[in-house]
């Protein structure tokens, strides 16, 4: 499993010019998901995410989570997390997760997140999205649950 977390200040999730999700000062999580992953990579890979202390306290050192600070989550699906660029030019997608347990494993993350986080926003898995963000640093972690 794979999440791309970049610390925002604003981002939002259109599909077909419908907003979807949007948020102000949080996360925006990019989800890729592989055939390997369960529910229990998928409890560690939010119990890291959650616990990251990444938000600037007083003296600008980055040592605040995401719930000292009252932040949001929007959580997206992206399948081409798993992209293999190994042969050519034409990336394969074949370590990705089939698209039913992905999506399977992508809402048990909203719903274990919300258990966590007052405010989650979300894409629509599979769907054609439109994603803008204001990067507040730039700050960006790759969590890769195969390195945890």
């Amino acid at each position: 499993m794979r999440f791309v977390i970049q610390r925002v200040s604003e981002s939002e999730v259109k599909v077909d010019g419908e907003t979807l999700g949007k948020i102000g000062k949080g996360f925006m999580v990019l989800i890729g998901v592989s055939n390997s992953d369960t529910k229990e990579i998928a409890d560690r890979m939010i119990k890291k995410m959650l616990g990251l202390r990444i938000f600037e306290d007083e003296q600008g050192k980055t040592n605040l989570s995401l719930d000292t600070v009252g932040g949001s989550l929007l959580l997206i699906s992206q399948f081409t997390l798993y992209a293999n660029c190994k042969k050519g030019n034409r990336p394969s997608f074949i370590e990705a997760g089939a698209p039913d347990m992905a999506e399977e494993m992508y809402e048990y993350i909203i719903a274990k997140c919300k258990e966590q986080v007052p405010t989650v926003e979300r894409g629509r898995f599979g769907a054609d999205m439109k994603v803008s963000l204001v990067n507040d640093g730039p700050f960006t972690i790759i969590l890769d649950s195969e390195t945890l």
